[in-house]
């Protein structure tokens, strides 16, 4: 069985800022916005949908095969991968570009600003799918390469395997006809519930409507946790941590 984890690969540099951003960002001033910040922390981590999900899914036993598009910097990252028992045979490596990254800054508030800079991802991964298994393959097309993000759904369902569609934060990016190619025939679509507005608005199909169109819903509700829909609504919490005596 393989488990193939199409979306990004970046590198996340996050940066703390103990103060508020409202305290230095004048609002009648914005038409010549300069401002800087002292940053209080600074980490640095392999990030991307597509490796998030594949890392999860290794601690979980899994040995999933990771499907996007790296860059020059990539060497490291992909060790790392490779020494979880991720497969990178369908990651594309540019080596003329950067591997994606994404720079933010996080005040006190927990306000964010993003910079998002795609690199490789501009590129789609061009997998050959050698040996597909439809009784057992299972797909995940997560935010990536939009190129990959509207063939894959097809692909995947002329092969016969089985997917989840989870288009995240590149909903913006694609039409509403995109949104309902890819959803068709899907095993699941997952969202949050702002996004799954998003998609209903975009495709203008309500929430019945874009049901019908997959095996089941997820809705993710932060703190509230999840709602299920896959023709017996149900809803999964959050885990309480277990309590620990004091000794």
């Amino acid at each position: 069985m393989s488990i193939y984890v199409a979306g990004s690969l970046a590198f996340d540099r996050i940066m703390s800022f103990n103060g508020a951003f409202a305290d230095h960002i004048l609002a009648d001033k914005l038409h010549i916005l300069n401002v800087s910040f002292l940053i209080d922390g600074l980490v640095e981590k392999r990030g991307g949908c597509a490796g998030n999900i594949a890392y999860t899914l290794a601690l979980m036993g899994e040995k999933p095969l990771i499907l996007a598009t790296a860059g020059k910097n990539f060497s490291e990252y992909g060790t790392f991968l490779e020494s979880k028992g991720i497969s990178l045979e369908g990651v594309r490596v540019m080596k003329d570009e950067f591997t994606a990254s994404c720079t933010l800054i996080t005040d006190k508030n927990n306000n964010q600003i993003n910079g998002f800079h795609p690199a490789a991802m501009g590129f789609p991964c061009e997998y050959a799918f050698p040996h597909p298994d439809a009784s057992a393959d299972w797909g995940i097309v997560s935010p990536g390469n939009l190129d990959d993000m509207k063939a894959l759904p097809r692909l995947f369902r002329e092969k016969g395997i089985r997917y989840i569609y989870d288009p995240g934060q590149q909903i913006p990016a694609l039409s509403g006809d995109d949104l309902l190619d890819a959803i068709t025939g899907s095993a699941l679509l997952v969202t949050n519930d702002y996004e799954l507005e998003m998609i209903s608005k975009a495709t203008q199909r309500t929430r019945a409507e874009l049901r019908a169109l997959t095996g089941g819903v997820i809705t993710t509700l932060g703190e509230q946790g999840s709602v299920i829909d896959n023709g017996e609504r149900g809803s999964v919490g959050i885990a309480a941590p277990k309590t620990v005596a004091d000794p």
